[in-house]
């Protein structure tokens, strides 16, 4: 068991030497960050340099974490699904239709305001974009609440050189 030495150096700098010519030849050589594992005393070249070695590192840490190993990207040999999955809303189901009760006649005329019921799971920038794009209209902004019934209702006002009743004559409100 003597014989055995479990030496393991670790050269940051090619300054420090090791007890042997193999040591002494990689400190030489400047080969930066190098482990070096000795098996036995006069052990031969090709042990040394093996990369199936033994390591005994002291803990340095109360707490065990394993060594973190070597995790490799997916490199998939075909799609797992064959066409990319489609936005389900779009322009089109965001807004439902627009309101034409006398509250929200009373929007159009006295706020510049259009009242559209809009689906629930669309949010302000959504719904804004989905005005500009179907009706062609700048949007100044959108408010929205859940009604009790469960469907959102969006409040658009219109840019302040769009007029909401030519608006709603172009769109077929009125």
């Amino acid at each position: 068991m003597e014989s055995e030495c479990w030496l393991l150096i670790f050269l940051l700098e090619p300054v420090m030497s090791v007890g042997g010519p193999t040591g002494r030849q990689a400190a030489a050589a400047g080969q930066g960050l190098l482990w070096i594992l000795k098996l036995e005393l006069g052990g031969s070249r090709a042990e040394m340099h093996s990369p199936y070695v033994q390591l005994n590192l002291s803990l340095t840490s109360v707490a065990y974490s394993p060594p973190k190993t070597l995790r490799l990207r997916r490199q998939p040999k075909y799609p797992r699904k064959s066409t990319p999955r489609r936005n389900k809303l779009d322009h089109y189901a965001i807004i439902k239709f627009p309101l034409t009760t006398e509250s929200a006649m009373k929007k159009i005329e006295d706020n510049s305001t259009l009242v559209f019921i809009v689906d629930v799971k669309a949010y302000k920038h959504q719904i804004k974009q989905a005005v500009k794009k179907l009706y062609d209209i700048d949007v100044a902004k959108v408010n929205t609440l859940i009604r009790p019934d469960g469907e959102k209702k969006a409040y658009v006002q219109l840019a302040p050189d769009y007029d909401a009743l030519d608006v709603a004559n172009k769109i077929g409100i009125i």
